[in-house]
This record gives structure tokens, C-alpha cells and sequence, in this order.
């Protein structure tokens, strides 16, 4: 009876020293930042918008999880300058037709599931809500030092974002807007 108690409290041991704890990371949102380029046929335009909140989650050093809040309302133009454009772009950002911020002040990103490709570099499947719309997407994220960084190209018109859209209406020419905005982001943790 002995050795069943001793083997059974073995196998504890060893079981409770392989299993690690998750930790949550929060994202510091004022050190962290998320650029976009909405291009169209003429030119494009930069910008940057802010992160309200978010966090990582990692299974010891591995990512396993994230989620994440937009403040939609920051939207800002980075390209133009007052008085030269940039006030009349960044509201019509803001309005019903593209973003409508009054009616969405933020936009989510919930992380799915996470495939590892190298070391600390990843596969995210995530839903990424916007306008209250969610669909999925998928993108790469590097994780290193306490800061992760990643590319996103988010198709608008999925959002009921159809504004300029060659996909949707006709006849625009050379005032065709690029159904994808990209995404820049650097998160510091």
C-alpha cells in the first residue's frame, strides 16, 4: 500500500510540474500603436487609429490567446494636413458610410486559434468585429521581447463598408477606392 502511495504522488509531481500556468499580458495601449493605408486609384491615404485595450495570453513563452478593443473614434489622417483636406477625410471616416462611429465607438478582435510557424511567430485565426459585423481573418504575429507586431489586410466591404467600391458600383474611374485597408500594428506588453 506503501509504494502505491509513493508512485501515486510521483506521478503527481511530475504531472503538476509539466503542466504550466497561462498568463495574461496587458497590452499598454499608449506605448502601442496601429497604422492603416487605404489606398485607391489615384494615390492612398496613412493614418493611424488608437487601441482602447487588449491582451496576450501565452502557455509559458508560446501565444495562445488575444483579444482586443479599437477606439474607432480616433481615427485619424496622417497624410494630409488641417486645413488641407485632413478634417473633411477624417470625418467622412467617421461617418455612416465608411466607419459610423457614432453608432460603433469600437471595433473588436478576438483571437480564434493560434497555429506556432516558427519561434515566436504565429498563425492567428480571429474574428475581428467591426460596424457590429464580426468575420473571420487570419494574419501573421511576431512575438519578441515584450512587444508583438502584425500585418492585417482587412476587406472593408465585408463590413458593410461598400463607399468607393469598383465591387459594388459602377462607373467610378479614377475615384475607385481599394476594397482592403491595411493594418500595421505594434503592441508593446
Amino acid at each position: 500500500m506503501k509504494t502505491i502511495k509513493t508512485i501515486t504522488f510521483a506521478l503527481l509531481v511530475a504531472f503538476g510540474t509539466t503542466v504550466s500556468a497561462q498568463t495574461t499580458k496587458k497590452v499598454d495601449a499608449s506605448k502601442s500603436t496601429i497604422n492603416w493605408v487605404g489606398k485607391k486609384v489615384t494615390g492612398q491615404h496613412t493614418g493611424t487609429i488608437s487601441l482602447k485595450d487588449g491582451a496576450l495570453v501565452f502557455d509559458g513563452k508560446k501565444l495562445v490567446g488575444g483579444n482586443f478593443t479599437v477606439d474607432m473614434t480616433s481615427i485619424n489622417t496622417t497624410d494630409l494636413k488641417a486645413g488641407e483636406g485632413k478634417e473633411k477625410l477624417d470625418g467622412h471616416l467617421k461617418a455612416d458610410d465608411f466607419f459610423g462611429v457614432e453608432k460603433h465607438p469600437t471595433a473588436t478582435l478576438v483571437f480564434k486559434s493560434i497555429g506556432a510557424k516558427t519561434k515566436n511567430s504565429y498563425k492567428v485565426n480571429a474574428d475581428l468585429t467591426i460596424k457590429g459585423i464580426t468575420e473571420p481573418i487570419t494574419f501573421d504575429i511576431v512575438t519578441v521581447k515584450n512587444v508583438a507586431t502584425a500585418k492585417l489586410a482587412v476587406n472593408r466591404t465585408k463590413y458593410d463598408i461598400k463607399y468607393g467600391s469598383g465591387s459594388f458600383f459602377e462607373g467610378l474611374g479614377d475615384k475607385t477606392i481599394s476594397d482592403n485597408f491595411d493594418l500595421e500594428v505594434n503592441l508593446k506588453y
